[in-house]
């Protein structure tokens, strides 16, 4: 099967078992300041996880585009990726275990034809500290599944993975693990998982590719978990069965399913290939290169990987609204595109080769994204640009390094001198910090001009990329769409009284405001929106009396999906100047009871309060503590409750 019927049959298999299909949701996340992009299936649908009501009811599923920076340095292997789909299908409260574990199981070796004999699995060992029992439940099950392929059912108590690489395998199918490997929570392991939160045991998949693929020496015994590339896990189900409180671990009263099983991997086991990258969504790209380049994948495996996986994913991130910059997003996408041009040039394709590539992309994905294709041209010229850009930088780079080999000093603000034509690591960074001039093409430079290399250059230009990879990998605080710092009541406070001062600035400045962002403490909340001048004393008491007028009232605070259209459209409702939204939106209407008009009515993602009149507890007005440009025709409130 090729990955796009992987895609269309696992949807279709939980559809048929009475889940709704749900769109995917954008890589940039609404909402979130914990992360720069949506990184897992689950991500986009924690809300329902941790209880909130998922207007297409208890059944869920769908496939994910997800992105993970943090593994931009170990692309070129035969398994990683930076972008990825995520197959995922939810129970929420619904069914638990022996449900997920045969459905999934069916799927594999009834829809995608997996050999059942390569399937090998695991399971939570339990611990008794924190009183959560081993995964009996799970085992039997796979047990039962197992015996059924007339599969001989084992069972291997190994407890960390550093121990199975002594014990190895046993002759085991179904495999114990602690909670390093087989324990779900926000935070990692059982001693980790947050106060408050869901979390459970998980059972993972695993697919056995043959001892072949096993160096003993190097990785130790083979098991499951073993880092060799014997086995490739494909999914894992994650049982969400408990909630941690300050005083240990209870039984949830509705227990969730979690499952996400890699598109790309299982598609790579399909076809029995431990390669992802010679799948049907990636294997063309690999063709394309072939051709511009002249030479085979064999020789060249790790810059043709390179080039699909980073290509695939700032694609993706242009239909989802990203453009190159040098913050957050746009920075990773900016290094994304730098890294696959580089390697493109190294490998000889000097001639504008983005719009090609992309179009293959593109082609692959359009039938099963339709905003793919709706975005295509448009994907094209903002790639096309950053590609002319950066090949301006690779010369003006190319002559700062002249500069270097001719002996010449850099500024005396930046810690380092050339020195006799060393080039050492702070200003091999330099070169890359400042011109984008990469490190790769400063050492073949200098080896061809007969500029000596400091001894200790690698170690140097590592710490500064250290810095550079945590701003790849943390979100600043607050500067996502809903700007919200965090979750607590006094953040969903001031998140809710963002609304209502919103639609009171319109009320008294006009409808030409609108919300240009946001950023919400427990301190204070601050909101940017369009007006060409500043307010005066009486326009902020005006906006002061409609918020606080409107809290008295106690309005009520509900939510409901719609369709994008409708809502902006007919519905008329608000929502962020630039904003991207998918089919469906989450509108928050505020209405008093005695009105059939809503306050305000507005495109968010929350979290608010139930009702307004909780903003005003311990007798607490909303008061505006200064107005001020944020940049041209951009206004900044600041205000408080208090």
């Amino acid at each position: 099967m090729t990955a796009q019927e992987i895609r269309k049959a696992y949807l279709d298999f939980f559809e048929k078992k009475g889940h709704a299909v749900v769109p995917r949701a954008q890589l940039v996340p609404k909402d979130d300041p914990t992360t720069l992009f949506t990184g897992s299936g689950m991500q986009p649908l924690l809300p329902y996880l941790l209880g909130e009501k998922h207007p297409k009811g208890t059944r869920l599923v769908n496939s994910q585009t997800c992105l993970r920076a943090q593994d931009i340095d170990e692309i070129g292997d035969n398994r990683h990726t930076t972008f990825f789909e995520m197959l995922g299908n939810w129970s929420l409260g619904d069914y638990f275990k022996k449900q997920q574990i045969r459905w999934f199981f069916e799927f594999l070796v009834g829809e995608v034809g997996l050999d059942p004999n390569r399937i090998y699995v695991s399971c939570f060992i339990g611990n008794e500290k924190a009183g959560i029992p081993k995964d009996t439940e799970s085992a039997e099950i796979w047990q039962d599944l197992f015996s059924e392929q007339g599969i001989d059912n084992k069972i291997v108590e190994i407890g960390s993975a550093s121990n199975g690489n002594k014990v190895g395998m046993q002759g085991g199918r179904i495999f114990y693990y602690d909670d390093g490997e087989n324990w779900w929570s926000r935070g990692g392991g059982i001693d980790n998982t947050p106060i408050g939160d869901p979390c459970g045991p998980d059972s993972e998949v695993f697919y056995d590719f043959g001892e072949e693929l096993h160096d003993e020496t190097k990785w130790g015994k083979a098991h499951p978990a073993n880092d060799s590339g014997r086995f490739m896990e494909i999914g894992n189900q994650v049982f969400m069965q408990y909630k941690r409180t300050e005083k240990g671990f209870e039984e949830l009263p509705n227990q969730n399913v979690d499952f996400g099983g890699g598109l790309e991997r299982i598609s790579a086991v399909a076809i029995n290939s431990s390669d992802i990258f010679k799948i049907s969504i990636i294997w063309p790209i690999i063709e394309k290169l072939q051709q511009l380049s002249g030479k085979e994948y064999q020789e060249n495996t790790e810059a043709m990987r390179i080039i699909a996986d980073h290509l695939r994913a700032a694609m993706f991130l242009a239909v989802d609204g990203v453009v190159p910059s040098n913050k957050e997003q746009g920075y990773v996408m900016r290094r994304l595109m730098r890294r696959a041009i580089l390697k493109a040039f190294n490998l000889g394709i000097e001639q504008n080769f983005v719009q090609e590539i992309v179009s293959v992309i593109a082609n692959m994905y359009k039938n099963d994204f339709p905003e793919v294709l709706e975005k295509e041209e448009e994907i094209i010229v903002i790639l096309v640009k950053e590609e002319k850009a950066f090949k301006q930088t690779l010369r003006k780079g190319l002559r700062e390094f002249e500069k270097l080999a001719k002996g010449r000093e850099y500024p005396m603000s930046y810690p380092a001198t050339i020195g006799g034509g060393t080039l050492n690591g702070t200003i091999v960074f330099k070169l890359y910090d400042t011109y984008g001039f990469p490190a790769e093409l400063s050492i073949e430079q200098a080896k061809k001009d007969g500029v000596s290399l400091d001894d200790n250059w690698r170690k140097q230009f590592d710490a500064k990329m250290k810095e550079q990879r945590e701003r790849s990998r943390t979100a600043t605080k607050g500067i996502f769409k809903g700007g919200l710092g965090g979750q607590t009541l006094q953040h969903k406070k001031y998140h809710t009284a963002t609304h209502l001062m919103y639609q009171a600035l319109r009320d008294v400045l006009g409808d030409h405001v609108v919300q240009r962002g946001s950023n919400i403490t427990e301190e204070r909340l601050r909101f940017d929106f369009s007006h060409p001048d500043k307010m005066t004393e009486e326009q902020k008491q005006q906006v002061e009396k409609i918020v606080n007028e409107q809290i008295a009232k106690d309005l009520k605070i509900t939510w409901a999906e719609y369709p994008t259209s409708e809502a902006t459209g007919k519905l008329g409702v608000l929502g962020q100047f630039g904003d991207r939204y998918g089919a469906t939106v989450k509108v928050y209407k505020m209405i008093s009871d005695d009105s059939d008009k809503p306050f305000s009515f507005e495109i968010c993602g929350g979290p608010h309060v139930d009702h307004t009149l909780q903003l005003a507890e311990g007798s607490k007005k909303f008061k505006i503590i200064k107005e001020q440009s944020s940049s041209a025709g951009i206004r900044r409130i600041k205000a408080v409750l208090k």
